[in-house]
C-alpha cells in the first residue's frame, strides 16, 4: 500500500488542528469522510488521535491504524465495519447504541480499540453485554471445573487425590461408568423409599405392635432402614470428600438430605430411650410427627434431574411475577369476599357467617377450584361469585406467559452453556492435537497439559495462539494483544 518514496509527501499542515480538517478512513472496505471538529469533540479517541499524528510521522501513524495510504491520504482498518457504524455515533449524538445481531462481547473489544469509553453505550445494551459477560464466564468456569476434574496434580498427597476421587464420583455421574451406576441406583433409592412410605400407610398392609397400635409391616421397615442406610453412606462420602464442608453443609439440597435422613434416627432413638423419659403416647405422637418430615427425600429427585432444576431456577427468576400473581389474587380475595358476606347476610341459611370465613370461599372460587362447601344462595350472592370467577382466570393468566418465558430462557440457555462448554473443550482438544506435535489426544487425556487456567501451570493461551479461533473465551486467559473475534451470540 505505501512505499518508502511517500514518507517525504507528509503535509503537516493540512492536518493542522486549528483548521478545518477532514480525514478519510476505511473500516473494512467502508471508506468514510469525517470531519476534525467533530472528532476533536472527545480528543481521548483512537480518531481524534488521528488529527494529530501526522506530525510523528509514520511510526504514530501505524501505532493508530493498520494501514495508510498518503496518496489519498487514508486511513485503513481492519475492523467490523457494522460496528464502526454505531461506534461513530458517539461523536454526533453523544452515546453509542449496539444494533441488533452484533455480538455484545466483539462490540466492547471494538469500542476499546476505538478507545470509546463504555459509559457512552446506552443502559439497555450495557444489560444485553452483562448477560453475554455472564454467559462467557459460565462456560470458563464449567471448563475450568471439567478441566480440573481431568488433570492429576501429582504434587498432591495420595489422601487428597482420593479425596478428588470420591468427590467426583459421588457429584458427577457424567465421570465413569461405575458413577454413572451409582446415580441410578441412588435415583432408584429414592424411588423405592417414596413408594414404601406411601404403601405403608395402607391399613391391609399395617400389623399391630404389643399394644395393639397399628405399625408398618416387618418388611416394609426393612426396606426403608436399607434405603436410609444408603442415604446416610452416600451424605458421609460426599461430605468427608467435599472441598469445601462449610458450603457443602449450608447448600439447599444437602439440607434436604439431612431431613430426609434425620426423622429416621431420631424417631429410633425416641422408640428405644423416649420411653423411659417420657409417656409412651407422647413418644408415639413424636415419632408420628417426625415420620411424616420423610415426604422430605422426595425433593432429593432434584439432585439427579436436570428438568427439577430448571424449574427450580425458573422459579427463582420469575418471583416478580409470582408477586404479582399472588397481589392480583389477594385483592380479589378480599373484595369478593367481603362482598359476598355483605350480600348473603340478607338469606336466613346463609353460609357466609363473617368475612375472614369468606375468604376461604374466594380463594377456592378465584382458583376454580369450587368445592362446594360454601356457597352464595342470593342473586346478587350468584353474581358476584359468577365475576369472581372470571376475574381469578384473568388475574391467574396475565402472569403465567412471562413465567413459562423465563423457563424456556433458561432451559435454552442452559442448553447453549453446556453446546458450548463441549464445543470449547473440543476446540482445546484439536489445538493441542495440531499444535504440540506427538502429544495430540493422549496430551489432553492424560491431564499433563490441562491445567490452563490461571495460576494452574500453563495457560489456554497455548491453545488459542495456535490459531486465529472464532470461538475462544478471553475468561479463561488475560492475553490483551492476541485480536480474535469471539463467538457469536447464540
Amino acid at each position: 500500500m505505501i512505499d518508502g518514496s511517500g514518507f517525504e509527501d507528509l503535509n503537516e499542515s493540512e492536518y493542522s488542528e486549528d483548521s478545518e480538517v477532514e480525514i478519510a478512513v476505511n473500516v473494512g472496505g467502508i471508506r468514510q469522510i469525517l470531519y476534525g471538529d467533530i472528532l476533536n469533540r472527545y480528543p481521548e479517541t483512537r480518531l481524534a488521535e488521528l488529527m494529530n499524528c501526522m506530525a510523528g510521522g509514520y511510526d504514530a501513524i501505524f501505532s493508530l491504524c493498520d494501514d495508510y495510504d498518503p496518496g489519498k491520504r487514508e486511513f485503513y482498518f481492519d475492523r467490523d465495519p457494522d460496528a464502526f457504524k454505531c461506534i461513530i455515533e458517539v461523536y454526533y449524538y453523544g452515546e453509542v447504541h449496539m444494533k441488533k445481531g452484533i455480538c455484545p462481547i466483539c462490540f466492547k473489544n471494538e469500542m476499546e480499540f476505538w478507545k470509546v469509553d463504555l459509559s457512552f453505550l446506552d443502559e439497555c445494551c450495557k444489560s444485553h453485554l452483562s448477560e453475554k459477560k455472564e454467559e462467557l464466564e459460565e462456560i470458563a468456569r464449567r471448563v475450568q471445573t471439567i478441566l480440573d476434574d481431568l488433570g492429576v496434580d501429582q504434587t498432591e498427597s495420595r489422601w487428597k487425590r482420593f479425596m478428588k476421587y470420591v468427590w467426583k464420583f459421588m457429584e458427577k455421574p457424567e465421570s465413569s461408568y461405575p458413577a454413572r451406576v451409582t446415580a441410578v441406583l441412588s435415583f432408584l433409592f429414592i424411588l423405592i423409599s417414596s413408594v414404601v412410605m406411601c404403601v405403608g400407610t395402607i391399613p391391609e398392609l399395617q400389623v399391630s405392635d404389643a399394644e395393639g397400635n397399628p405399625v408398618e409391616h416387618p418388611t416394609l421397615d426393612s426396606i426403608e432402614t436399607a434405603c436410609i442406610g444408603w442415604f446416610t453412606l452416600e451424605y458421609i462420602l460426599r461430605l468427608i470428600s467435599s472441598p469445601n464442608k462449610f458450603h457443602f453443609a449450608i447448600s439447599f439440597m444437602n439440607i434436604i438430605d439431612v431431613l430426609a435422613i434425620l426423622p429416621f434416627y431420631v424417631s429410633l432413638s425416641l422408640t428405644h430411650l423416649g420411653a423411659r423419659m417420657m409417656e409412651l403416647t407422647n413418644v408415639q405422637q413424636a415419632v408420628q410427627a417426625l415420620r411424616i418430615m420423610r415426604i422430605a427425600r422426595i425433593f432429593k429427585l432434584a439432585r439427579h434431574s436436570s428438568g427439577l432444576q430448571t424449574l427450580t431456577y425458573a422459579l427463582k427468576s420469575s418471583f416478580k411475577e409470582l408477586g404479582l400473581l399472588l397481589m392480583y389474587l389477594a385483592v380479589g380475595i378480599f373484595v369478593f369476599s367481603a362482598l359476598g358476606y355483605t350480600m348473603e347476610q340478607s338469606h336466613p341459611d346463609t353460609l357466609f357467617k363473617s368475612i375472614p370465613q369468606s375468604f376461604w370461599w374466594a380463594i377456592i372460587t378465584m382458583t376454580t377450584v369450587g368445592y362446594g362447601d360454601i356457597y352464595p344462595k342470593t342473586t346478587l350472592g350468584k353474581l358476584n361469585a359468577a365475576t369472581s370467577f372470571l376475574c381469578g382466570v384473568i388475574a391467574i393468566a396475565l402472569p403465567i406467559h412471562p413465567i413459562i418465558n423465563n423457563f424456556v430462557k433458561y432451559y435454552n440457555k442452559q442448553r447453549v452453556l453446556e453446546t458450548a462448554t463441549k464445543h470449547e473443550l473440543e476446540l482445546m482438544e484439536l489445538h493441542s492435537g495440531s499444535g504440540e506435535g506427538d502429544l495430540g489426544r493422549s496430551t489432553l487425556n492424560s491431564g499433563s497439559s490441562l491445567q490452563v487456567m490461571e495460576g494452574k501451570g500453563l495457560s489456554a493461551w497455548r491453545y488459542t495462539k495456535l490459531s486465529h479461533s472464532d470461538t475462544f473465551i478471553p475468561a479463561l486467559f488475560n492475553e490483551q494483544n492476541h485480536r480474535t473475534r469471539l463467538q457469536s451470540c447464540k
